[in-house]
């Protein structure tokens, strides 16, 4: 579903795009900097790249995973499902004379993204029916984890920006055994308003 996730991003910018700038073909590109051999991915260029820099699990928000209350005794024991955060560059990849370019089209995504914060059935009917929302907001970076975050991904700056995507949820509905539910408890405590039978 990270997949889904980011394509729902991709998609959403590139009709922002097409309709603000009146394109033809998309902007906004899914994809790695670099292939493997450290070349260049050559759908990058003159693009807004979106790419996954990192993934966390979120353990900031505590959430009830209490099963409902049923009438069956026996129910379906499933693993609960996983928060994640996932770290999302997009980035502007316009050379040489074509930087102002680079410029505009970053703040347009970033425009565009602070007035959707959060993606859902409702504004981005495309989303995953897996996904109960996507919720964005921007990452600040330190100097030093700039420098980190780009020397892994392509040894080079470019005009960028970092989200947090919190994904809700990614849910294998994997089963993992069979529950007995407790109805009651009883116990041996004598009532002491029963008088004890004598044995004679």
């Amino acid at each position: 579903m990270i997949d889904a996730a980011l394509g729902l991003m991709a998609g959403q910018l590139n009709e922002h795009l097409r309709r603000r700038f009146q394109l033809s073909e998309d902007l906004a590109v899914l994809s790695n900097l670099l292939e493997q051999n450290g070349t260049l991915v050559p759908l990058v260029a003159n693009k807004l790249v979106l790419f996954l820099a990192g993934v966390e699990r979120d353990t900031i928000a505590h959430r009830a995973q209490g099963a409902p209350l049923g009438l069956h005794a026996q129910q379906l024991a499933t693993n609960a499902p996983v928060y994640l955060n996932l770290l999302v560059m997009c980035a502007a990849n316009f050379s040489g004379g074509n930087y102002p370019e680079a410029l505009k089209f970053l703040s347009s995504a970033i425009a565009f993204f602070q007035s959707h914060q959060v993606l859902d059935q409702h504004n981005a009917p495309g989303l995953d029916a897996r996904l109960e929302r996507l919720v964005l907001s921007i990452e600040n970076l330190s100097s030093s984890e700039m420098h980190s975050l780009w020397g892994i991904h392509s040894g080079r700056y470019l005009p960028s920006v970092l989200y947090r995507v919190r994904m809700i949820s990614l849910d294998g509905q994997h089963v993992s055994g069979r529950e007995t539910r407790v109805r009651s408890i009883e116990t041996d405590v004598p009532d002491p308003m029963v008088k004890p039978r004598s044995l004679s």
